[in-house]
């Protein structure tokens, strides 16, 4: 797990963008410093990577919508990427896929 913002051009007023990378097993200490960062960071574009992220259990799941609810709480915009098929169909069944921003996948498909 590793984040840090992503700078622009000294000078130029451009939007923040602040990037959360997840990978492995996430303990729960793991979010609560996730969240307290988003929650110390002025509001910004946050991408978070969850390709190296596993396993795709409901921990994830867990992890992912608290992430999205402190982003939110403080301003952010959430932009979830590489989310693999066994994680965007666990989300889909969550129903939280659609909260995510991660497009619509069919539970039936491998």
């Amino acid at each position: 797990m590793s984040s840090g913002p992503v700078g622009g051009l000294p000078g130029v007023d451009t939007p923040r963008t602040l990037e959360l990378r997840l990978s492995g097993r996430l303990a729960p200490d793991d979010i609560g410093r996730l969240c307290a960062r988003l929650a110390a960071a002025e509001p910004a574009d946050v991408v978070c990577a969850v390709d190296g992220l596993a396993p795709a259990g409901l921990a994830a799941v867990d992890a992912l919508a608290r992430i999205r609810l402190a982003a939110v709480r403080h301003g952010h915009r959430l932009r979830i990427e590489g989310a693999g098929p066994e994680l965007r169909a666990l989300l889909a069944f969550t129903g939280l896929d659609e909260v995510l921003g991660l497009p619509r996948v069919d539970v039936d498909q491998p």
